[in-house]
């Protein structure tokens, strides 16, 4: 069957009630997102797989797969439209991030009932009693929806060019006079909404992973500029010839972090010819990069930094250094070190500083 596969992954997870995003839970090293996805490509043969990321995380998502990776939006709606106008096929499965365990036997039951419907939902039948609106309806007539939904493309394109906003799929296409045809689901593909949904049979637990990184940054100094480093303005004649406000220790750490997390580089994240990034305070570089670490699951061990200067004289400022590193990275575990490069080299001829960092890093664990 001509299909597309779109996995929708770009929401905050504001219910989950974690400082990790529920799509950054790690099963078996890997992120919920590309479990998912990786997982309902063993299933059936799709055309292609299309994921909608947060606008921040879009990077992330194309350093760890080569799946098609579309910005997502406000809404589950606006996303679902993000990424159905990039589907070229006849068909499109639809499913949501957080329903991380659907079983095979669903999505065979989907494609083999597709007939002349514009939409097949997967459904449950309520087992309590419901009242709606205080008065005690007949649960016989209530569907409890699930996801994937497998629609025509060009009807839930139809579907969804509107202002109105839908749940889901089959509304939506049920609105514009759509034929939907129902099969019943599973309770495998219960949805991971609230803190403790996440253990479900089909997510391993993690194995206690260790993540190293190395972080080695150095510049040269510039005259008559404010000397900065690991946070602490440094008492100088001169700073540091660089694009931000150069403090080399700091983006030797943040080297250190992403090459731990396995997330490229520091000029990934803050290229030096982007003018956004002129003169920055590279504090607040590091904050940014340890809020990715902590929301996409990871948490910091240690940090090791090793700074190489024949001048000036650093041991005054060390205890300061660890404060600052220790506030900005949530971690307690810093060790600064300072040495000189025994007069060799440029750093030796006073020209420059450099900085080597090492992290580890670790899963953190959903209590």
């Amino acid at each position: 069957m001509d299909i597309t596969l779109v996995i929708l992954s770009a929401g905050n997870s504001t219910r989950f009630n974690s400082v990790t995003k529920k799509q950054w839970l790690r099963v078996d090293n890997k992120p919920l997102w590309k479990f998912v996805a990786d997982r309902l490509n063993q299933f059936y043969t799709f055309k292609e797989t299309i994921i909608t990321a947060n606008e921040n995380e879009v990077k992330l998502y194309n350093l760890l797969s080569d799946y098609k990776i579309v910005i997502g939006d406000k809404t589950r709606q606006l996303s679902l439209k993000n990424a159905i106008s990039q589907v070229k096929t006849k068909y499109v499965l639809v499913t949501d991030v957080a329903r991380a365990c659907i079983p095979k036997k669903v999505i065979l039951d989907l494609i083999q009932n597709l007939d002349e419907n514009d939409c097949i939902v997967p459904y449950l039948k309520p087992v309590d009693t419901i009242v709606y609106q205080n008065q005690t309806i007949n649960r016989d007539e209530v569907k409890l929806i699930q996801t994937p939904q497998l629609s025509l493309t060009q009807t839930l394109k139809k579907a969804l060019d509107t202002n109105i906003e839908y749940t889901d799929d089959s509304t939506a296409i049920k609105a514009i006079g759509g034929k939907i045809a129902y099969i019943t689901g599973s309770e495998e593909s219960k949805k991971i909404t609230f803190k403790g949904d996440e253990k479900l049979p089909c997510l391993k637990p993690n194995k206690p992973y260790i993540f190293s990184g190395n972080g080695y940054d150095i510049h040269q100094f510039e005259d008559n500029k404010k000397m900065v480093l690991c946070g602490i303005e440094i008492k100088s004649q001169f700073g540091f010839k660089a694009h931000s406000d150069g403090d080399v220790a700091i983006h030797s750490i943040i080297d250190a972090l992403l090459g731990a997390a396995g997330y490229s580089d520091i000029g990934e994240f803050f290229p030096d010819n982007d003018p956004k990034f002129k003169n920055a305070d590279s504090k607040e570089l590091l904050k940014y990069v340890v809020n990715l670490l902590e929301t996409t699951g990871f948490e910091i061990i240690n940090i090791d930094i090793t700074i190489i200067a024949q001048i000036p004289k650093l041991s005054p400022y060390k205890k300061e250094m660890k404060k600052m590193i220790m506030k900005l990275t949530h971690c307690e575990n810093v060790n600064i070190k300072a040495t000189t490069n025994e007069k060799l080299d440029a750093i030796g001829q006073k020209k420059g500083i450099a900085v080597i960092s090492n992290a580890n890093i670790t899963y953190k664990e959903e209590k």
